[in-house]
């Protein structure tokens, strides 16, 4: 915090004893900035900012909905098929007995009239035909691919929530190095402010023939080693607060955050060992062997038959009449139906050989599925790991904070028996100045070792998958 003194400047014309409309809007215009610049950030507000803000957590709500979207396309496989067709055909009317092939899926219809000569006019038709086909029957395939389906969901579902869990402790964590490095700008800019100090004394003293003239350039290049600590404090801060600011979707250089409760308190810590197995990643891991295996399933069911209902309808129009054969060449004359049909039954499709395709497809995701349970074993593995790192990290980072400030009190008790020392021509500057950079090591392995016990906190937290570890501790 900044003080601001205003005193009386003397020499000035009667009748000014009132501050002026120009200071006083300076004044303002000051405390605003002041203010502005005192707004601060709290740790919950940029989590909720990253949340809604972060475009690859957006990415991965757009591929929950599209996951939603193919459960409900796969269920349309019960419903029936119903194809409509209407053509309008001019084509002559020519055919002799025998089979033939469809040419690459397409077929030419051989009704005619069988004469032994070759009529070539041509006349108009159409044919209009309505096909009804309903699996009634599948043997489970399609329910095979809805649980797949709803596996991949889940799955998704698991993505989100773990890439969201991890995502906000990035955040956090950022957070925290972020304040930590604030707090060493502080420290190196009271550690300026020392060197400073002694350097216009030191100067001034060598001046005055009090002081050997080596005095002055050590006090020079203290002063100079002060202002790269803090110029290298401030370019770590300033890229951090980018880091930060990147982390919440929008960046920004200017972002401030709010110092809360972590350098007033340690946390409290718990002795009791946390539970890792409802870690996010560990639920992910979980919810992709449960997709491979829905899609195993489904694979395998893909060879079955299906039964389907099947009926149809159709009507048709010629230029030739069904009655006499006589050819009528008007468009109206072959738009005309002349004959209905209509048709029922029951049918089953069964494609045998495609057992060697399914076998395949299905030792492939089987492999699949192995796959996804070494990498759930492997997660779980590195949690337990992470978990009884975090604990050490704890307990060994706590132990640090409580031995700093016992750091800090005997070098600052150093620093002021070296400074009096040196006053009074007892000592040299080289002798004080080791006790400046004592104090200022101090200063900062306080903050330093301050912020590593929340980011050991938040390192537990993380592996226990639960940042209410984290949090609790600083709503309280």
């Amino acid at each position: 915090m900044y003080r601001h003194r205003f005193k009386t400047i003397p020499g000035k014309e009667k009748g000014r004893q009132t501050p002026g409309i120009a200071f006083c809007l300076t004044l303002l215009l000051a405390l605003f900035c002041i203010d502005t610049h005192a707004q601060q950030v709290r740790l919950q507000d940029l989590l909720e900012e990253s949340k809604q803000n972060f475009p690859f957590l957006r990415s991965k709500q757009a591929e929950i909905r599209s996951a939603e979207n193919r459960i409900k396309s796969v269920k349309t496989g019960y419903l029936p098929a119903l194809i409509v067709q209407h053509q309008y055909t001019f084509a002559t009317d020519n055919s002799v007995a025998g089979a033939f092939l469809p040419n690459e899926g397409s077929a030419i219809s051989p009704s005619g009239g069988i004469r032994p000569e070759n009529i070539y006019t041509g006349t108009f038709g159409s044919f209009t035909t309505a096909l009804v086909d309903w699996r009634v029957f599948n043997f489970g395939k399609i329910k095979a691919e809805v649980n797949a389906a709803k596996a991949d969901l889940s799955r998704t579902q698991a993505d989100y929530e773990n890439e969201l869990f991890q995502h906000q402790v990035r955040v956090i964590d950022s957070y925290l190095v972020l304040l930590i490095n604030q707090k060493l700008v502080e420290a190196q800019r009271q550690n300026l402010q020392r060197a400073t100090v002694f350097k216009n004394v030191t100067d001034a003293a060598v001046i005055a023939g009090m002081r050997p003239g080596v005095d002055s350039s050590l006090a020079a290049a203290e002063f100079a080693k002060a202002r790269l600590l803090l110029l290298e404090s401030q370019r770590s801060e300033k890229s951090q607060r980018l880091r930060l600011s990147e982390l919440t979707g929008e960046l920004r250089d200017s972002i401030q955050v709010d110092s809360m409760g972590f350098y007033s308190k340690l946390p409290v810590t718990e002795g009791a060992e946390t539970a890792f197995l409802n870690n996010p990643a560990l639920r992910f891991s979980q919810a992709q062997l449960g997709a491979s295996v829905a899609r195993s399933l489904a694979v395998k069911r893909s060879f079955l038959p299906s039964v389907s209902l099947t009926g149809a309808g159709w009507a048709r129009g010629s230029g030739i009449s069904n009655q006499d054969d006589s050819y009528h060449t008007s468009f109206a004359s072959g738009t005309n139906y002349q004959v209905y049909n209509y048709l029922f039954g029951i049918s089953t499709r069964w494609n045998l050989t495609n057992i060697l395709k399914v076998r395949n497809d299905y030792k492939t995701e089987q492999f699949q599925v192995e796959r996804f349970k070494e990498i759930y074993q492997t997660q779980k593995l590195q949690l337990d790991r992470q978990s009884r790192e975090a604990e050490i990290q704890l307990q060994l980072s706590m132990e640090q904070a409580r031995l700093t400030p016992v750091q800090l009190n005997a070098a600052q008790r150093a620093f002021n028996q070296a400074e009096a020392r040196y006053q009074s021509g007892l000592t040299d500057l080289f002798t004080l100045a080791q006790s400046v950079n004592a104090l200022n090591r101090a200063e900062v392995d306080k903050f330093v070792t301050n912020g590593n016990v929340w980011r050991s906190l938040l390192m537990k937290a993380a592996a226990a998958g639960d940042l209410g570890l984290f949090l609790k501790q600083i709503d309280k």
